[in-house]
């Protein structure tokens, strides 16, 4: 589920839902230029062979985002977080390119 921030009447928008899409296709769909909270229901492969699906927030904040958005985003991010009940948080600042499967369990496979 992807979700931004209306900037005229400040509220929070769902984008658009996605079902059985690659990270790195959803990475292509996310605009380069507009932050966007993302969560994702992510198929995690532990090295003892387990699976887990953890929630995660991809809190997705391209640098090349205008700065007014990046700060309306930035000030929701906590409430935003705490709604979705979701302890799990990505940080993605570089665009579709450092947004990839092997970037995501990096993060989340660290003990």
């Amino acid at each position: 589920m992807v979700i931004k921030i209306n900037k005229q009447k400040l509220i929070m928008e769902e984008v658009e839902q996605f079902d059985d899409i690659s990270i790195e296709d959803l990475a292509e769909e996310l605009p380069e230029n507009a932050p966007r909270y993302v969560l994702l229901s992510y198929e995690l492969n532990h090295s003892d062979g387990r699976k887990s699906f953890p929630l995660v927030l991809v809190n997705w904040a391209p640098t090349s985002s205008e700065m007014s958005l990046l700060t309306l985003h930035a000030s929701a991010f906590l409430d935003f977080q705490s709604t979705a009940d979701v302890s799990k948080v990505i940080e993605v600042r570089d665009g579709a390119e450092g947004f990839t499967k092997d970037f995501i369990d990096a993060k989340l496979l660290v003990n």
